[in-house]
């Protein structure tokens, strides 16, 4: 038996013009006053922020989806799509609300940042450009073209839990 409190919150009215629906959330605390009921909500509202930034960053600047080499290398494309989420954030001023259809039109300074992404390649094209990209004058060195590779890079698995609770990475096989 796990004790706790059902607490039970409804609004006069929200900020989107939408008619307010009552919410429950549920505490492990017992004996909550009006000071601990307000925190608590509030605390709701913040981890619903917390989750739905993790999901941009996830889906549409793609934190997750590189297949990368090195632990160290993985740090370092988390910080670039931190940068590229705070240049996001920076440029809600500027760029101009591109809305899909069904969307109603929002402030400029409190466009979310999948809106912000819509509309980044507006001002881009307007930013001023400090120099030309650098052309080499002859190709690189690399492998020869049409040639394979002989060596494939090596790759480091997540680590995952098994079912005995033992950790071990998603790419490596155990021997037998």
């Amino acid at each position: 038996m796990i004790e706790g409190a059902l607490v039970f919150l409804e609004v006069e009215a929200l900020p989107s013009r939408r008619s307010p629906q009552p919410l429950w959330l549920w505490t492990s605390a017992v004996g909550l006053g009006p000071g601990e009921v307000d925190r608590l909500w509030q605390a709701y509202l913040r981890r619903f922020d917390i989750e739905h930034t993790f999901r941009f960053l996830k889906q549409q600047l793609g934190w997750n989806a590189p297949r990368l080499r090195d632990p160290a290398a993985a740090d370092r494309w988390g910080w670039i799509v931190i940068a590229a989420y705070t240049r996001l954030r920076l440029a809600r001023c500027v760029v101009g609300d591109v809305r899909l259809p069904w969307q109603r039109p929002a402030e400029p300074g409190r466009l979310s940042p999948s809106r912000v992404r819509r509309g980044f390649r507006r001002i881009r094209a307007l930013l001023p450009v400090p120099a030309g990209v650098p052309r080499g004058s002859r190709p690189g060195p690399g492998r020869p073209r049409g040639s394979r590779n002989k060596r494939p890079a090596p790759r480091h698995g997540v680590p995952k839990k098994n079912k005995t609770g033992t950790m071990s990475c998603a790419g490596d096989k155990q021997a037998s």
